[in-house]
């Protein structure tokens, strides 16, 4: 046991110690002969560094400036666009109302009802032509197997044949679309 308390005793590192001090103190002399030497180049090497430095947060700061402009101003176009996007859609209409107010008009001055009644249809007419100019279509299910991407069921009634089942028979509303997405489903019965 005495054995094993000298072992412990005696300092485990002390060669080492040594000889670390004995190697470093020529490389500090070193390092400092090169700091002293280069000081002047690496203090310009700092400068170049701090001047591009100072470039790149400069070009940054515009880039996020430029960037939050753009935001700004395409938020303001879209709302624009949502105040204002329905115009030529409304201009495209007015001539059509105002047939209609010449319609009305002229109902009180004559008598003539069949007269009036291929006024009015000539008025609607030009409405489906003008909306159909919009990008607008009407669905026309009537015959075609019924599809819930175009139609709503809101009746089933019994078939005619057995080639009339699925297959729409009436349409109590009609759908629209619009730019090839449905804005109205139609109102269907549907065969069984």
């Amino acid at each position: 046991m005495k054995e094993q308390k000298n072992i412990k005793e005696e300092p485990e590192f002390a060669p080492q110690e040594s000889f670390e001090s004995e190697t470093n103190a020529p490389e500090q002399e070193n390092n400092v002969g090169i700091n002293e030497n280069q000081e002047a180049e690496l203090g310009t090497k700092l400068t170049e560094i701090e001047a591009q430095l100072a470039e790149q947060k400069d070009l940054y700061l515009r880039l996020a400036a430029e960037f939050d402009n753009y935001r700004k101003r395409t938020l303001r176009e879209k709302t624009e666009l949502i105040l204002n996007g329905t115009e030529k859609s409304f201009t495209s209409i007015l001539p059509v109302i105002d047939d209609f107010e010449r319609a009305l008009l002229n109902m009180d001055k004559s008598d003539d009802v069949a007269t009036l009644k291929k006024g009015v249809e000539l008025i609607y007419k030009k409405l489906i032509e003008t909306l159909e100019k919009q990008g607008l279509s009407q669905i026309n299910p009537i015959g075609q197997d019924f599809n819930t991407d175009y139609h709503e069921a809101i009746a089933m009634v019994p078939a005619p044949d057995d080639s009339q089942k699925g297959k729409v028979i009436d349409c109590t509303q009609k759908g629209y679309i619009l730019n090839e997405k449905v804005i109205r489903h139609a109102q269907v019965a549907v065969g069984q």
